[in-house]
């Protein structure tokens, strides 16, 4: 009986963790989201300064959602984090091809 409380110790202990790195992910996606408006709507910097910083929080938001609110980071996902990066290797793979063909 006292293995059994233990191991619910630990789940429980465990299951916060998770609950605080979600939380924490979730608030930085929020803060990443407002800073993209506040650049887009005010207007503080040029274009050519913008879209990169929108592009590269773009990707950070994209990993915080496949590894933590997609689970990506836990074990038994492993077929479909394959499927995934497949995916977005032909995607980048279609549109370098696009991108040679029209400018070519």
């Amino acid at each position: 009986m006292a293995n059994n409380t233990k191991t619910n110790e630990f789940h429980k202990e465990q299951n916060k963790e998770e609950m605080k790195k979600q939380l924490i992910t979730f608030a930085a996606m929020i803060i990443f989201t407002v800073i993209a408006f506040l650049i887009v709507g005010t207007g503080i910097m040029s274009k050519m300064m913008a879209i990169p910083l929108l592009l590269i929080m773009a990707l950070i938001q994209v990993a915080f959602q496949f590894y933590y609110f997609m689970h990506m980071k836990d074990k038994g996902h492993e077929l479909a984090s394959i499927m995934i990066y497949g995916g977005v290797w032909a995607a980048i793979l279609t549109v370098a091809a696009l991108t040679l063909v029209i400018w070519w």
